[in-house]
């Protein structure tokens, strides 16, 4: 019997089953993965960028601030500079308002007793001008020296009190008489009659010829007639100068103390007029031997240098003294 060949031929090993395969959703989640990190990368990107961008802002802002609190500084030291001179200019003001104030007061002051049926307005014209002749006078005489100018101011303040016919000044009339007797009684003026003095005191004084030389004194023995010429005896200690040209500097330092005394007596510098005549003393005694001439010469120049520059009158200012009492008085 025929045996088929399909019979005889080994059988094929089974197919095993296709397994089902797990690596797509690896995949899937490596993508996942993937799109998540470069989602959160562009997200951390954009979020850093609004940081930056807020940062920045911020920044911009506090310059700003910055900035306007600056110009607000700039602003109030301007305003306290005007406040300042604002409140100067009313400092300034306000003295001025004073100033006018008491102005005012003082003009109502002067209308009021010019007003005043009590105070003549006449006599306390009179009155101003007896105070201002006074005042003059007084100024005149300390100041200047002035004897005379002070009279006549005194005799003009005397014309215009004549004619205030208030009793309350007749005291004051007789103050002035007073005054002006002393005045009367002065003379000239004290530096006027020390100056004139020691004019004449300097005018006196040339140069005295020597007595030490023996050669031309014919009453002086041969012998010194003979040898003065050539020898001179004389004290080691007298001061007396000698030679013609010593005399003659002598002379000249005497005159320029007493120049200088009248300098000082122009000015009433009473501690250098005697200074001065201080040294002239000490000069006449290198022109003058010691003798009863010289003695008198040096009291005539003490008797000077003691004499006053100055006037010194007790009463001097005491008719204006009373009329300002009696003016505030009244």
């Amino acid at each position: 019997m025929a045996v088929s060949s399909t019979d005889n031929a080994p059988a094929a090993p089974p197919v095993a089953p296709r397994r089902k395969s797990h690596a797509w959703p690896w995949l899937l989640l490596l993508v996942a993965l993937g799109l998540a990190g470069w989602f959160g990368r562009n997200w951390w990107q954009a979020h850093d960028a609004r940081q930056r961008d807020a940062v920045i802002g911020t920044d911009q802002r506090l310059e700003a601030l910055d900035d306007r609190v600056d110009g607000l500084r700039r602003d109030q030291r301007a305003q306290n500079q005007r406040l300042q001179q604002a409140d100067a200019t009313n400092r300034v003001l306000r003295d001025e308002l004073l100033g006018i104030g008491q102005r005012s007061t003082l003009i109502e002051d002067s209308v009021a007793k010019l007003a005043d049926p009590d105070r003549h307005g006449a006599q306390a014209l009179r009155l101003d001008e007896a105070e201002l002749l006074l005042t003059m006078g007084q100024q005149r005489l300390q100041v200047a020296g002035d004897l005379d100018g002070a009279r006549r101011a005194y005799a003009l303040a005397a014309g215009v009190l004549d004619g205030v016919d208030d009793p309350a000044y007749l005291s004051l009339r007789q103050t002035l008489v007073q005054e002006r007797a002393g005045l009367d009684a002065v003379g000239a003026e004290p530096r006027v009659r020390a100056m004139a003095r020691l004019e004449a005191f300097a005018n006196t004084q040339t140069v005295p010829p020597s007595r030490t030389s023996a050669a031309t004194d014919t009453r002086a023995p041969w012998w010194k007639r003979a040898f003065g010429s050539i020898v001179q005896v004389q004290p080691t200690d007298r001061a007396v100068a000698v030679h013609p040209a010593d005399r003659s500097a002598a002379l000249a330092g005497l005159q320029l103390e007493i120049s200088l005394a009248r300098a000082a007596a122009e000015r009433r510098d009473q501690a250098g007029y005697r200074a001065a005549l201080s040294r002239a003393d000490a000069w006449l005694t290198r022109l003058h031997p010691e003798s009863a001439a010289l003695r008198n010469l040096r009291d005539e120049l003490r008797q000077i240098g003691a004499m006053p520059l100055s006037l010194s009158l007790a009463t001097l200012g005491s008719t204006l003294q009373q009329l300002r009492q009696l003016r505030t008085a009244r």
